[in-house]
């Protein structure tokens, strides 16, 4: 009787190949392109997968303001801050938030699709969003990635 063995490669840390991705935000729908940048940031897109490593790569969205909602959720979608003390509830509407600070819808959006631990706070760092078309990472040579 032939006895193969099939082994299961667990990435580590020290094989692992980071490359750079830049997303044009520009018309970009925010709940399709977040769940494709947290994708990317996990590593779920590489053969070399394995839950307990980071194995994602780097990614930059560059035109964060000029993403957009379907429907009516400018208006109505809420975002909910709570100090902790009492009355220290804070609601915004995506539009508020769109005038002030838009990176904040892309970085929350996708910090809520990845893991709620330190792998999860480590994959988030390697997330670069910029509110116009100009970025300081053209040393790392990022391949552009369309969206839809």
């Amino acid at each position: 009787m032939d006895t193969l063995s099939y082994k299961t490669k667990s990435a580590k840390k020290t094989d692992v190949v980071r490359g750079w991705h830049i997303i044009d935000g520009d018309g970009e729908i925010v709940g399709r392109m977040c769940s494709r940048i947290a994708t990317i940031l996990r590593g779920k897109h590489k053969p070399s997968y394995t839950p307990h490593t980071d194995t994602g790569d780097n990614v930059i969205v560059i035109n964060a303001d000029k993403i957009r909602f379907t429907g009516a959720k400018m208006d109505d979608k809420l975002y909910i801050t709570y100090s902790g003390y009492t009355g220290g509830q804070k609601k915004k509407t995506a539009k508020q938030i769109m005038e002030k600070k838009p990176n904040h819808i892309v970085e929350n959006a996708v910090r809520g699709m990845l893991p709620k631990n330190k792998l999860g706070r480590q994959m988030f760092k390697k997330l670069f969003v910029y509110t116009g078309a100009e970025h300081p990472h053209g040393a790392q040579k990022p391949v552009e990635l369309k969206i839809s």
